[in-house]
């Protein structure tokens, strides 16, 4: 395994960790971020282009699509960072409230959402501290 890889893997899951527990433990607040950040045009295009911009990082520094399954998450993950940033940054506030937050049903299945972001970084974290360097 490359050290890139076990690096973002930890990098990637503790981030998941942290954020998804926080989220779970401020469920209104967390709601209440995201029903003002896409009604908020000029700060979702500010966090677009930093969506774009760490995406485009993990695209370019790690693309790997062999080597199992840890640098394919991995990979993935820089992927869908990249393509959320570029959703955030082309499509207008009504779209991406109507996709990301209704759409989904984001309020009704937080928990489940959440619980899944959760566990992604619990075996991303698990992955990475497990594997070691050639």
């Amino acid at each position: 395994m490359s050290a890139r890889t076990i690096f973002l893997s930890r990098l990637i899951g503790l981030y998941l960790i942290l954020i998804s527990l926080a989220m779970i433990a401020h469920k209104q607040a967390t709601m209440d971020s995201m029903n003002a950040l896409v009604h908020n045009a000029p700060v979702l295009f500010v966090v677009g282009v930093i969506a774009v911009a760490a995406g485009l990082a993990m695209v370019l520094g790690h693309n790997v699509w062999s080597g199992g399954v840890l640098p394919v998450v991995v990979t993935l993950t820089g992927w869908l960072m990249l393509i959320k940033g570029s959703m955030l940054l082309f499509m207008s506030p009504e779209a991406v409230y109507g996709t990301l937050l209704a759409g989904i049903h984001f309020e009704q299945l937080f928990y489940l959402y959440m619980a899944m972001v959760l566990f992604l970084g619990i075996c991303l974290t698990y992955a990475g501290f497990r594997s070691t360097a050639r």
